[in-house]
């Protein structure tokens, strides 16, 4: 295995911005196009974002074992695992696409995928906090998050709109052998530059009773910490309906654009949010001077939202929804950063991969209901009216975040 010595925080740094530009870049290549390829797959709207709930019941029921084992084993073993479980996982997606297969076999297929994210989730976060923290970072962690979401939002731009093009000019399952290849590209470059600094894997002689303390240690510091729970408890409202929200975009745009066939419209629209989340991660370190809390900036955040997507099903003008899909991706990416650094300050690095994982399964819980409920209201009155449902479902995060207000957390306070 190659190694690096002497790492600075630096160099950890750009590890870290690497591994976010390949796997959100091979991620992103079906991004715009995902709800499009179910229903090429010959699955209604309602089956399609049944699916999709299935993929968060995966990640609802993997997420804390996941997690587990990342503060267990190591989160690059974890991410290492993440990378082949989305590799086979994709793969079975495209055999399904195409041999028409049933929807039992897609619900499956979608529990794996959402198993292969949760390896990803929390072990790449906690990852970055401990090898900066090992290697003296002096910073503030908002700074890093951010670019993070800058790069993210980089690779998300230019992997959707390729995913979008090749569909068009090529086929619909096209993106996700695309994808393949860039995950087997990310695997060999975690394998050799990926190290767990900062952080000891556990060799325990009992596996099994190592997972129940680091579990029970994770609910004391996640669950039992009252403001890490207000924050937990918004999750499933403020993001249970994201995944929905992006992916019902891809057909009611074609729709209010007047062809069901402009593969590149749909790639234009994670191509949209893409750019809205660097814009986002850039105007962060700007938005911060104008609060003295993040939870003030969480609560702001859930409003604007609420009344973006409220406006998105009022209007039946393809370029105004289009503006307020900006303005919806870009209050969430600006979100982000500052989220993270409240919940990460809070959290000990022995239970931080575990605990972020569980606030992960909070946010995926949400989906799994709203999703197949949203899409049947698609496909019984309209996706102008399931996103009117949206909105409402959003507000519902606001008295969770202003109950977090109310605790004065350490992390709340801006520097």
């Amino acid at each position: 295995m190659c190694r690096i010595k002497n790492t600075t925080s630096t160099q950890v740094q750009h590890i870290y911005l690497f591994l976010t530009l390949l796997t959100t870049f091979s991620a992103s290549f079906i991004w715009g196009i995902n709800t499009l390829f179910l229903l090429d797959a010959g699955l209604t709207n309602t089956e399609a974002f049944a699916a999709n709930a299935f993929f968060t019941v995966g990640m609802v029921l993997f997420e804390v074992p996941t997690g587990v084992v990342a503060d267990t084993w190591g989160r690059r073993i974890s991410f290492l695992t993440g990378t082949i479980t989305l590799l086979f996982s994709t793969l079975l997606y495209l055999y399904l696409w195409h041999i028409k297969g049933p929807f039992y076999l897609w619900a499956i297929s979608s529990m794996i995928l959402g198993l292969g994210f949760t390896f990803y989730s929390g072990a790449v976060e906690a990852w970055i906090v401990d090898a900066m923290t090992d290697k003296g970072f002096d910073g503030v962690m908002e700074s890093v998050f951010a670019k993070g979401q800058i790069v993210n939002g980089s690779a998300m731009l230019v992997g959707s709109v390729t995913g979008g093009i090749v569909a068009q000019y090529i086929n619909l399952g096209a993106p996700f052998i695309l994808r393949s290849i860039m995950l087997v590209m990310t695997f060999l470059f975690a394998f050799f530059f990926m190290k767990d600094w900062g952080f000891t894997p556990k060799k325990a002689s009992a596996p099994h009773k190592e997972m129940i303390i680091i579990l029970k240690a994770s609910i004391d510091y996640g669950w039992k910490n009252r403001p890490v729970r207000w924050i937990i408890q918004a999750a499933p409202f403020s993001m249970g309906i994201g995944i929905f929200a992006f992916y019902a975009m891809q057909p009611y745009l074609l729709e209010l654009y007047g062809n069901p066939k402009a593969y590149s419209i749909a790639g234009l629209t994670a191509a949209i949010v893409a750019g809205a989340q660097m814009i986002g991660g850039i105007i962060v370190p700007y938005i911060r001077r104008f609060f003295r809390r993040r939870t003030s900036i969480l609560s702001a955040s859930v409003i604007i939202s609420v009344i973006a997507l409220t406006f998105i099903g009022l209007t039946d003008h393809f370029y105004f929804a289009v503006g307020f899909l900006v303005i919806w991706a870009m209050v969430f990416a600006l979100t982000m950063p500052v989220r993270q650094a409240y919940l990460n300050e809070l959290i000990p690095s022995e239970q931080r991969a575990t605990v972020l994982s569980f606030d992960s399964l909070m946010a995926s819980s949400g989906g799994v209901f709203t999703q197949p409920v949203l899409g049947k209201v698609a496909d019984v009155y309209s996706y102008s009216s399931a996103y009117l449902i949206c909105g409402a479902v959003q507000l519902c995060a606001l008295p969770f975040t202003l109950l977090a207000r109310r605790e004065k957390a350490a992390s709340d306070m801006i520097e």
